[in-house]
Order: structure tokens, then sequence, then C-alpha cells
């Protein structure tokens, strides 16, 4: 068996470096790595960020001004007979947004790129918001209705925008539901390693992968996540309304909780991170590029604005105008970056293991080990105090795990029902799905790291960059139109003729009214 994980992994030994080549490019050239300044800047850099700087002009810097306003919409009761509410398409996207690289990605970056990289982390999801703004009112306004749920998001406004050409949103489904199969081994594998370490917390010693726990654990996971996938997306809703609010509430807790026991190291923390951001240390290769790109890359990666993958949750939603949802999916990217990846900075960076004298074992740990290791030497060194501490992360890794699990199969749910109506082909989906997972909770009781594996997720969130990014350019002007609208407030309803474009089911809602 593990023979045959092995190759696998040597399969996809080109992922890595074609992931790489694509995420740098074209800074992988000496000539244009020559560019002042601009050298230092990836085209993926360029559209992500640049993008979010122009929407965030363009609308009049709204996740500053509809901050509140989104507060609002979260908080409002509404009857989701029809869809799901907007606080639970939030909890939704939250599922797949606050995921293990809240903790590995901001851990990575910091590893690579040194405390600095937090810094490019904020201002790149300080614009995302008004990406995800953009994508998010784009995925509402061509939305549609399918018995009692709406579905909408990349495959259905990119058909929409692109002609109405049916190839268009069964090319942007199938890129989905590829990218989404490709996340699911490593997420399995993070909810199953998980469990097995706090296992180890609990009993105080090593348990083996072949060990009836991981059997156990594996099975259950098999049977709770196939369970959900063929109970449709408001029954993931149910899970994720519990799960999201719970596992953020206990890491931010947790993570307050060592801060406020090391607020001496509070001024060092922004020091570092407003000093690195401009002048790297030399341990993290001290190179201003290498820092901007890390922090960059991984925080875009972690909020996922511009991806355009988490656009389903939005389409979901039952709203009164489209640009609702568009204020409420802001604050999404808010609390992923802003919030959650902050606070595991402040871990990593107050605890400065690379400064001391095991800095070079610091080094060499994996992304997990680094971040367990810098919470532990954050705490008082007492034993049981230790263990809770280590074990509320890990509980909270293993939650941002599995919700991205079952958001998978959601979303890939919603992209398969836009390349046919057929129960047969989504059924399909879901039972490959199921397979996939069970593949990489395998590779977990093997005991093996496939990161040639895993690293095609990256390559998946790149390639859909590349697809989205052009399509919010298409139908960013319809987005204003229905900013304005949405500003003025004067009773009117959102139509097709308010958009610029044809908006079947706002017209359909509006003649119900009247």
């Amino acid at each position: 068996m593990e023979q045959i994980f092995e190759m696998i992994n040597n399969v996809f030994s080109f992922v890595i470096p074609v992931s790489d080549f694509f995420w740098d490019f074209p800074t992988n050239f000496d000539w244009y790595t020559r560019i002042p300044i601009l050298g230092n800047f990836s085209l993926a850099i360029i559209l992500l960020v640049g993008s979010g700087i122009f929407f965030t002009v363009r609308l009049g810097f709204l996740q500053i001004t509809h901050f509140k306003q989104g507060i609002r919409i979260l908080s409002k009761k509404k009857s989701d007979e029809i869809g799901i509410s907007s606080l639970g398409a939030f909890f939704l996207s939250s599922a797949m947004r606050v995921g293990p690289g809240n903790i590995l990605g901001v851990t990575g970056a910091i590893g690579v790129g040194g405390p600095g990289a937090l810094f490019w982390m904020w201002l790149s999801a300080f614009f995302g918001m008004s990406t995800a703004y953009t994508e998010a009112v784009m995925a509402q306004m061509f939305k549609e209705k399918k018995d009692d749920e709406f579905v909408g998001g990349l495959p259905y406004y990119g058909k929409k925008l692109l002609g109405n050409r049916k190839g268009a949103g069964i090319f942007l489904s199938v890129m989905f539901i590829v990218y989404a199969m490709c996340c699911l081994p490593a997420q399995g594998f993070n909810v199953v390693s998980s469990i097995g370490q706090m296992g180890e917390i609990l009993t105080g010693s090593p348990i083996s992968t072949t060990s009836p726990l991981y059997y156990i654990t594996s099975a259950i996971l098999i049977v709770l996540v196939a369970y959900l996938a063929f109970g449709g997306i408001k029954k993931v809703t149910k899970v994720t309304d519990t799960a999201v609010p719970v596992m953020s509430v206990i890491y931010i807790g947790t993570v307050l909780l060592l801060v406020i026991m090391n607020l001496g190291a509070i001024p060092y923390f922004f020091a570092s991170v407003f000093g690195g951001a401009f002048t790297p240390q030399a341990i993290f290769g001290g190179v201003f590029g290498t820092v901007l790109a890390q922090g960059i890359k991984r925080g875009l990666m972690s909020n996922e604005a511009g991806q355009g993958t988490i656009t389903m949750a939005a389409g979901a939603a039952n709203t009164d105008h489209p640009c609702e949802q568009g204020c409420v999916q802001s604050i999404g990217v808010f609390l992923d970056t802003i919030v959650i990846c902050t606070l595991t900075g402040f871990v990593v960076v107050m605890a400065h293991l690379w400064t001391g004298d095991n800095a070079q074992a610091w080094m060499e740990m994996d992304k997990l080990p680094k971040f367990l290791t810098s919470a532990s030497a954050l705490t008082p060194g007492t034993g049981t105090f230790d263990n809770i501490v280590i074990f509320l992360i890990t509980v909270c890794f293993c939650l941002f795990a599995f919700t991205c699990v079952i958001g998978f199969f959601s979303f890939s749910e919603i992209a398969a029902g836009r390349i046919t109506a057929k129960k047969s082909f989504t059924n399909g989906v879901r039972i490959l799905g199921i397979f996939i997972t069970l593949f990489g909770i395998f590779c977990s009781i093997a005991g093996l790291d496939l990161g040639n594996l895993w690293a095609i997720s990256d390559l998946g969130n790149i390639l859909i960059v590349f697809a989205n990014i052009p399509l919010l350019y298409l139908g960013c002007g319809y987005v204003f139109r229905a900013t304005d609208h949405y500003k003025k407030k004067d009773g009117t309803p959102f139509t097709s003729e308010t958009a610029g474009i044809t908006c079947e089911y706002w017209d359909e809602r509006a003649n119900n009214s009247l």
C-alpha cells in the first residue's frame, strides 16, 4: 500500500514547479525582475491586489462605509423557506474561508518571509474585501431558483457574462469541480491526523496511525461526509451554522488568552511586522520581494477573494437586494484574514523561536508543529495548561478542515447542477468526492505526507484566479449600477432595468411583489 501512495506522489511531482511557475510568472524571468519595483510583483499579485484597489476606489471604499450595514444584515431575521439566510450563507462561506490555511498558510508565510508577511496579508485583505463584494453581488444578480434553493456563483455569472453560452458555464463548473476534488485529499488527511494528535494529547503517549482510533475515526468521517453530501446544501448549512461560530470562538478565545498572558511582547510583534514588511531580516532571505509575495499570496489563498471559489455560498442566499450579500461576504474576508490570520501571526511572531538556540530546529519543522511549538512557548510552562491550549488549537484545526470538506461537497454539487440537471451526474460527483476524501484518509493512516499531491490545490487556486478576474471586469459595470441603486435606498425594486442586463430572478421577484 505504501508503495502505491509513493508512486502516486511521484506521478504528481511535476505539480509543484508548475504551480510555482503560474504563481510567480513573470518574476521567474531575469529580464522582468530587473524592472524597478514592478519586478517584485507576479502577474497573479498584480491581478488580485490591483483589482482590489480598483474596485475599492470605484465603489467608494464600500468595505469601510458599509461595514456596519453588513453586520446589520447578518443580525436581521429572515425566512429562508427558499434558499438560505444571509447569515447561513456567511457561515457556509466562512466554513471554506476559515480553514487549515489560517494556521498552516500564515505560519508558512512567516517561516519563509518573516513577520513582515503579515503586513502584506492585511493590505491584500483590505482591498480583497471589495473584490469579494463584487463577485458576491454578481453571484446574487445572476442566481437561479431551483426547487426550494437558490443556485449561483462563478459558473452561473460566467455563463451569463459570456453571452449566455452553455459551454462557458460547463467549463467553469468543471474547473471548480476539479479544483475541489484536488483539495479534498489534504483536508481529509488533516481531519484524521488532527484527531490522532488529540488522542496523543489526551493519553500522553504516541498513537500509531494503524491503531483502532485511526480506523474508527476514518469510518465515522466517511459516513458523516456521505450523509451530509447527499443531504443537500440546507443540511450542510445546519452543520456550518454551528461549527463555524464554535471553532471561531474557541480559536479566537484561546489565542487571545495567550496574547493576554504575553502582553509585554505586543510591542515586539508590531515592530517585527511593520519593520519586516519593508526591511526583511536576513534569516528569512532578506529580500523584499519574498516577504511581499508570501504575505499577499498566502493572504489571498486564505480568504479566497478574487478566486470565485466561495461565490456559490453568496448565490445561495435569500436577500432583498444583490448588494446585501456583497456587504456580508466582504465581512467574511475581514474575519478570515484581519482577525483569525492575525491571531495566528500573534502566536508565531510573539514566540520568536527563530532567534534562540533552537532556531535551526524550528525552521526545519513542518508548518503545524511550528505553530504548536510557538503556542507552547507562550504558555506558563505547566504541563496541564500547555496540553489544554494545544488540545483546543488542534480541535479548531480539525474543525477548520472538516468544514472545508463539506463546503467543497456543497459547492461541487452546485457546479454539477450547472453542467446538467440529471441527478445521476450530481450523485456521481458526490461519490467521486467521497472516494477522493477516502484517499486522503488512507494517506494519513499510511503515515504519508503527499506534498506533491497537496500542491495541486495551489495550482487549482491560481488557474481559477486567471479565469475569474477577467469575468469580474466584464461584469463590474453591472455591479456598480446595482451599488448605486442600493445606496439610494429609494424603495424601488432591483430589476434588469436597474442592472442594465437581464436578471431573471429579480424581475420575477419584482413582479410578484406588485
